[in-house]
């Protein structure tokens, strides 16, 4: 992956998200539709989004050191969680200040430059999300990707307040505090998938499945009999994993080391995203055959 390309394209996402925020909040703000305010606080967010991922591709790509011998992926992880936090205090902020709106019982009227800055938004935001779809796919960036689907809710979001405006323009005045309720819980909804998300991350849940392609790389391996006890974790950009491998017992060590590191090389080459492999060597007792790799079958789990 080009870091360089996905930082250009990071920054001028910012810079266009920060635009689109800045017409929304102002002119909802100036006219009082809450609705567009809400929609305004969601294009912020996907700014803070393009934040974050300049800080964790910044750190992230700092190799391993003394203090941090399994790198610096976890920092990513932690922007992710506080960007969550954010989004979910931001939601309950939404959704206080429409029922706020509804209780006054304001009058809003629908002005041609509302639906116009609406319109260019969308149309902006059809524009980024295809940008960031492209380096994303070109580049292999898994966070320019997650983030161009971030992009594309906002689009949806925007046409919602649209429908808010139609909704206040046919006589019902709630329409545009209703669509801002269903804003801010769409937040909420985002936020705490993020929050999920992050959180499986740091306590070591076994969230990717890749078992099948690790067999089908030891399959290939001469030497190796079966494996067992496979584990992994980490996120689809970032694993590591361990496993156990049996070989036969007559052959040297240094032949088993050899066999060792190619099922270590092997899964680290054909496996994007993994990082580290730990491979430990066990003896075979003479029942293994080599289906048993193409299975994932264990039957040497006693051989230790």
């Amino acid at each position: 992956m080009d870091s360089s390309r996905v930082t250009r394209t990071l920054v001028v996402t910012l810079i266009l998200n920060i635009i689109v925020a800045v017409l929304k909040g102002v002119t909802g703000f100036l006219t009082g539709s809450v609705g567009m305010i809400a929609d305004a606080f969601h294009s912020l967010f996907d700014s803070v989004s393009n934040i974050v991922g300049l800080i964790s591709i910044r750190f992230a790509s700092l190799p391993p050191d003394r203090k941090h011998p399994y790198g610096h992926g976890k920092v990513e992880t932690m922007g992710t969680l506080v960007v969550g936090g954010l989004l979910v205090f931001t939601s309950i902020e939404v959704v206080r200040e429409a029922l706020m709106r509804a209780l006054e019982d304001t009058y809003l009227t629908i002005t041609p430059v509302m639906v116009g800055v609406m319109v260019i938004t969308i149309l902006i935001n059809i524009g980024v999300n295809r940008y960031e779809r492209k380096v994303g796919v070109e580049e292999n960036s898994e966070f320019l990707l997650a983030d161009a689907k971030h992009t594309l809710s906002d689009v949806f979001v925007s046409f919602s307040v649209l429908g808010g405006f139609a909704l206040v323009a046919a006589g019902f005045q709630l329409g545009d505090a209703a669509v801002a309720v269903l804003i801010g819980l769409l937040i909420a909804k985002m936020g705490i998938e993020v929050l999920r998300d992050a959180v499986l991350v740091l306590i070591d849940t076994s969230d990717v499945h890749i078992e099948e392609q690790v067999a089908g790389v030891v399959r290939r391996i001469p030497g190796v009999l079966g494996y067992h006890d496979f584990r992994c974790r980490g996120k689809a950009s970032e694993m590591f994993c361990d496993l156990h491998i049996v070989v036969d017992p007559e052959i040297t060590v240094r032949d088993a080391h050899r066999i060792g590191n190619a099922v270590r090389d092997g899964i680290k080459d054909d496996i994007e995203g993994m990082v580290d492999v730990v491979v430990h060597i066990d003896p075979a007792r003479g029942t293994e055959t080599k289906d048993n790799t193409a299975s994932g079958e264990t039957p040497d789990k006693e051989a230790k």
